[in-house]
């Protein structure tokens, strides 16, 4: 059931719009003004946001300005709902960027249609763009034969790995495709000197390997297990034949390729222009969102070594261990029998460059 937050400071209003939504089989939740609307996306992130734009305290604008800056908010789609039908309003919402503009007096029939089709686009583009296996199931199954491509697919070998195994190392030539069914990976590079720097970490429904293979080229950098891993492996003329035969899905593994490049990307500006104290705080942050579970309860937490936690951030062991220290005593985590606990992930995300 789809989440939605509806701040809106006219009570009849809003208990009506609520009662429609929710019997529309949507999970309501609601707002009298914007500023208690921002605390609630914050600390619950919904699916959709509908936002009347003249509210006491903080109007619309304001809300949608101060989610749009946030990184798990920014795409939400964002509907404005307002009396105010005249064109620059509704110009400044759209310039602005909100997903749609519903005026009032509305229908329910348009409200619950605008709604739906918002919700909808974002799941097509999580579907075009989606990692793991069910992403590739999704590219391969428009080729037709699909139960056939599927039991060709989960028929292949299944590797078992133990903790801090190479997979595969710089130089050698690739010749197959790898899929994580569980466990954690690491891909990094390393320096004359030998040092490493993390570029990629890999959890269960990831591929990796791939973009040599594509090449045609050995591999510039180490795979390597941060845990006992199983990983399935898939021939190197199978994934080849599926790119040189069918264009489309040619197409969409190059999509899913740009997604990898804005990583590196984000990763190099980071490292060129970031604090110790910024660099070490994404890199904690990075962990929970690769490989938090529903199950971690209110804090994340997991084992890591120091030397590769240092390596994701692009810095010295030592000064790791010094800014961990600092964000100890500043109660931003918590070091339990050797795991990290992010004990305030609002305050790490929002840290000062």
């Amino acid at each position: 059931m789809e989440k939605i937050l509806l701040i809106e400071d006219n009570e009849a209003l809003r208990e009506n719009t609520a009662e429609i939504l929710s019997l529309a089989n949507y999970d309501v939740s609601t707002a009298e003004n914007g500023k208690i609307g921002v605390e609630m996306a914050m600390a619950n992130p919904p699916d959709l946001i509908v936002c009347d734009i003249m509210m006491p305290v903080l109007d619309g604008y304001g809300v949608f300005q101060i989610l749009s800056k946030n990184p798990d908010l920014q795409h939400v789609p964002f509907i404005f709902l307002s009396a105010k039908s005249e064109r620059n309003d509704l110009r400044k919402g759209m310039e602005m960027g909100a997903d749609d503009y519903i005026t009032k007096p509305f229908s329910e029939a348009e409200l619950i249609n605008a709604i739906r089709a918002r919700i909808e686009k974002v799941k097509i583009h999580q579907n075009a763009a989606g990692r793991g296996i069910e992403a590739w199931y999704q590219i391969i199954s428009e080729l037709g034969n699909k139960d056939e491509i599927f039991k060709a697919l989960e028929n292949h070998d299944v590797i078992d790995y133990k903790k801090k195994q190479i997979i595969y190392s710089e130089g050698q030539h690739p010749n197959k495709l790898y899929y994580i069914e569980t466990g954690k990976i690491k891909v990094y590079k390393t320096s004359d000197g030998g040092k490493e720097l993390i570029t990629s970490l890999l959890s269960p429904g990831d591929f990796f390997g791939h973009i040599p293979l594509i090449e045609n080229a050995v591999y510039e950098e180490f795979a390597e297990t941060l845990e006992e891993s199983s990983i399935r492996v898939i021939p190197r003329k199978e994934f080849e034949h599926l790119l040189t035969h069918n264009q489309e899905v040619a197409l969409k593994v190059i999509k899913l390729l740009a997604n990898n490049i804005s990583e590196k990307e984000q990763q190099l500006v980071a490292l060129a222009y970031h604090s110790l104290r910024k660099r070490v705080a994404d890199a904690l942050l990075t962990l929970k969102k690769k490989y938090a579970k529903e199950s971690d309860g209110e804090h994340f937490s997991i084992s890591i070594s120091r030397e590769d936690l240092a390596n994701i951030a692009g810095t010295a062991t030592e000064s790791l261990i010094r800014t961990l220290s600092d964000f100890k005593s500043e109660k931003l985590i918590e070091i339990k029998e050797g795991k990290i606990v992010i004990l305030d992930e609002k305050k790490l995300a929002n840290l000062f460059n």
